[in-house]
């Protein structure tokens, strides 16, 4: 994933009042420079009733067509039964809060390059809009050893191999299990992508919020890989999808363990539109500071992403709705072009 991430990001450096986030402990009141146009926290049609993200047992017979129906009519979905560890999850929210505990002066030791993909910064769609968010983040790809040394000199083999790596390599695995999942609903198989999947870890933070009606945790987005896999902490409500008939939809957790998928950009343009990749943002609290763990996975670099023609579309002539183009390709057109990405690779 760093190849990934990196390559791409390389050619489309950010300024540095893109990456470093302000000083959250620091501030009394939103700045200007935070403050947002008032956030409409509820759906837009008030008068129907909310509808449920669907919940998936993993364990169920017909796992395959409750993932498929998912994802084609959601693009988002909760999973439980997946046999990932409470006590793991505990930890790593623990570990993240540690993180984002630390004076500002400490944490930029570890600030992310003008080009870089890891590290502490703000998110990448900042320079898209014209206000800041209220958000701080710190991303990792593989073993977070030379940061955690800067940040903790004496004490970061806890936070890295017994932590942050050994949470990677079960959600690598989880990711893996619902990737043959879509695949065989898809009906495809590893074999048609010639790549190993590989997964890049986002810790979140979503400081108390003295003004939150007017500061937003993270602006109206897509992921940019195949999926995302999310724990939310401490069961906060924050995270919203946009859901069409219904505008803005709130999503909490069915349980402490459950866990969030959601379908990114080039899963929608490997299904060959099939699979909505859906808009997102996240609201602030006033009293409860919001961590969450998002875990992308996608492919490498040099992977070519080839709409799938499937069976199920088999009514009149189907024909590609994107051309192909590699994993690089897409993240540098969206490093510049955001949502406007799939436009310029639309047929």
């Amino acid at each position: 994933m760093a190849t990934t991430l990196q390559e791409a990001y390389k050619e489309n450096p950010l300024d540095l009042q893109h990456i470093l986030p302000i000083d959250f402990h620091s501030v009394q009141k939103v700045p200007d420079s935070h403050l947002w146009p008032k956030i409409n926290n509820f759906p837009s049609n008030v008068d129907e009733k909310t509808p449920n993200v669907p919940i998936i047992d993993l364990l169920a017979p017909n796992v395959v067509e409750l993932i498929g129906h998912a994802c084609k009519t959601w693009g988002v979905f909760q999973v439980v039964n997946h046999g990932f560890s409470s006590k793991l999850l505990d930890e790593v929210e623990s570990q993240a809060r540690r993180l984002f505990a630390l004076p500002a002066e400490q944490k930029v030791r570890v600030l992310r390059s003008a080009g870089g993909a890891t590290g502490y910064g703000a998110a990448r769609i900042t320079p898209f809009f014209s206000k800041f968010m209220w958000h701080e983040g710190f991303t990792i790809m593989g073993s977070p050893l030379d940061h955690a040394r800067e940040l903790w000199p004496h004490d970061y083999q806890y936070f890295c191999s017994d932590v942050m790596e050994n949470y990677q390599k079960e959600m690598k695995a989880l990711a893996y299990q619902l990737w043959l999942l879509i695949l065989k609903y898809l009906e495809a198989s590893q074999e048609d992508l010639n790549s190993e999947l590989i997964g890049a870890l986002q810790l979140n933070s979503y400081p108390c919020c003295p003004n939150p009606n007017h500061a937003i945790g993270l602006a109206p987005h897509t992921d940019s890989l195949f999926l995302t896999i999310l724990h939310q902490t401490s069961n906060t409500k924050g995270l919203q999808f946009l859901k069409q008939g219904h505008g803005w939809t709130s999503i909490s957790p069915v349980s402490d363990n459950a866990l969030i998928i959601n379908v990114g950009d080039l899963l929608h343009i490997l299904s060959n539109g099939e699979f909505p990749t859906v808009y997102h943002r996240v609201l602030v609290n006033q009293t409860k500071h919001r961590v969450s763990l998002a875990y992308f996975y996608g492919p490498p670099a040099d992977s070519l992403v080839v709409p799938l023609i499937s069976s199920k579309d088999n009514i009149g002539v189907v024909v590609p709705r994107y051309r192909s183009l590699t994993v690089k390709e897409y993240i540098s057109l969206k490093a510049k072009h955001l949502e406007k990405a799939f436009s310029l690779i639309r047929f």
